[in-house]
């Protein structure tokens, strides 16, 4: 007789028509079996990853998708990126107790054969910081900046969603190559965490401020060499009029349009890419995962400096990840959103 599970997960009912709410989602119980074929593995999820990027996959398929990255499916569960813990194994490669890291998020447990599943080593940096700091999250902060952005020492940067999981990373990579730092954030605990502790020039709460790119010319009169954009929009705009010429713009986010219904006009005055000679590119991290290891080095590094600092919000219970995902869009996160889904033994 094969040994079962019961697993929470969570599924998607209906698309989200503008900001997504609860009952988009849905709390299920699934059996997954104990393994039982060689290279089989059972893995008890402890931390999930909840990012922006899925909002983009709650939309229908029509035609041709500009989704790099196919839509999730009605009815069936959600994934994304998870920590969880071997709990059973039939797979020489995987042994009971190790952590892995992979793509199955949104549920408490999962059966894996080893494919696209890599360990995760706690004698780093807590687990949890591989869906962050040290992981898809940092690589992403790591890869624009240096590699889309062609950040030199001593530029001025200036990054939206300063105080978000990305943009955090960013200011402080930047920080470490001496460049002056200019960040937006949405609360002023977190312009205040910006400047204090994450050690950037100068933190603004757009909320509090009627006009960006004013706020711009008085930090930065000289101009700004790089525009980190996670947010688009009105800080697009305020950023294009505020480029040094050869200025670059690295295209990561677009959270202030994730959840709009129709197609949002251009920033009405790109013409001054043109004038500007400006850089603009757009980059999907998975591309660029040659340059992994040498990431983990580089922020091994730092973090063992003291020049690396993150923060996370946590909620517990895989029954809340529909609201850790929902509180992206509102503001609710603070660094890296995750749900931690069941115990750590280690801890």
């Amino acid at each position: 007789m094969v040994v079962t599970k019961i697993s929470q997960e969570i599924c998607l009912t209906e698309y989200p028509v503008g900001m997504p709410a609860d009952y988009n989602f849905k709390l299920v119980q699934v059996e997954i079996p104990e393994p039982t074929k060689e290279g089989e593995f059972l893995v008890r999820n402890i931390w999930m990853s909840v990012d922006p990027y899925m909002r983009g996959r709650m939309r229908k398929e029509v035609g041709r998708s500009n989704n790099y990255i196919a839509p999730f499916k009605l009815g069936q569960r959600l994934e994304g990126a998870c920590i969880g813990q071997v709990i059973a194994s039939k797979n020489n490669r995987f042994a009971i107790g190790e952590y892995v890291l992979g793509m199955f998020g949104w549920r408490e447990y999962w059966l894996s054969n080893g494919s696209d599943v890599i360990k995760v080593n706690q004698k780093i940096a807590p687990i949890q910081s591989f869906l962050g700091t040290f992981g898809m999250t940092g690589l992403t902060a790591y890869v624009g900046l240096l590699k889309i952005g062609e950040l030199k020492d001593y530029d001025t940067v200036f990054v939206s969603a300063a105080s978000g999981a990305v943009g955090s990373i960013v200011c402080q990579i930047a920080k470490t190559k001496g460049c002056r730092v200019i960040g937006s954030a949405g609360s002023e605990e977190k312009v205040k965490w910006l400047v204090d502790q994450a050690g950037i020039d100068y933190a603004f709460n757009y909320k509090q401020v009627d006009d960006i790119s004013a706020e711009l010319i008085k930090v930065c009169p000289n101009k700004i060499d790089i525009y980190f954009d996670n947010v688009g929009g009105k800080h697009l705009e305020a950023a294009l009029g505020n480029l040094k010429t050869f200025g670059r713009i690295v295209l990561c986010g677009i959270i202030s349009q994730y959840n709009s219904n129709s197609p949002i006009p251009g920033p009405s005055n790109l013409f001054l890419a043109i004038i500007n000679r400006l850089k603009l590119q757009g980059f999907i991290v998975r591309d660029h995962y040659d340059m992994l290891n040498e990431f983990h080095t580089a922020m091994a590094k730092w973090v063992d400096e003291g020049k690396i600092k993150w923060k996370e919000t946590v909620l517990e219970g895989i029954e809340n990840a529909p609201k850790a995902f929902i509180g992206l869009f509102k503001g609710e996160n603070f660094g890296k959103m995750l749900v931690k889904i069941g115990p750590d033994p280690a801890v």
